[in-house]
């Protein structure tokens, strides 16, 4: 896959409960826009997160997370959030993610996900099946 197209986009409408009260999205929700993105990411792939618990007994997690906020986003705005993985190792997955304005960047994001047994909260390997979903080449850079 290029490292300049994303692996997964939703295009996501900023409503009222997004915003500040200047109508500017806060800070805050880009967290849940990129949550939402990498959980559909996951749905496209044939997953959820109910049945990886519940089935599977394994809970994704993010681990880490480095934000850099570039422009505003505001109220009505239609926006594409995207979900590229770049790397996995054992238990964990990095993704580069970003919120976008028509094609203009708002927001970049690197993510660590963790994959922890849901009894324990113990780190495990994600599962082979999973990560060939997810990632074209796992263990490498995409």
């Amino acid at each position: 896959m290029p490292a300049d197209r994303p692996a997964f986009s939703l295009t996501l409408r900023v409503y009222w409960e997004d915003t500040d009260a200047g109508g500017v999205v806060y800070h805050a929700s880009y967290v849940r826009f990129l949550e939402r993105a990498r959980t559909e990411w996951l749905r496209a792939a044939g997953y959820d997160q109910t049945t990886l618990r519940g089935e599977g007994g394994l809970l994704l997690v993010v681990r880490a997370m480095r934000l850099d906020f570039l422009g505003p986003a505001r109220l009505d705005d239609l926006l594409t959030v995207t979900v590229t993985p770049v790397e996995a190792k054992g238990a964990s997955l990095r993704c580069r993610q970003s919120v976008l304005l028509g094609e203009r960047p708002l927001l970049t994001a690197e993510v660590e996900v963790a994959c922890l047994r849901a009894a324990d909260f113990r780190p495990t390997r994600i599962p082979a099946g999973l990560l060939a979903d997810l990632m074209p080449n796992p263990g490498a850079p995409c």
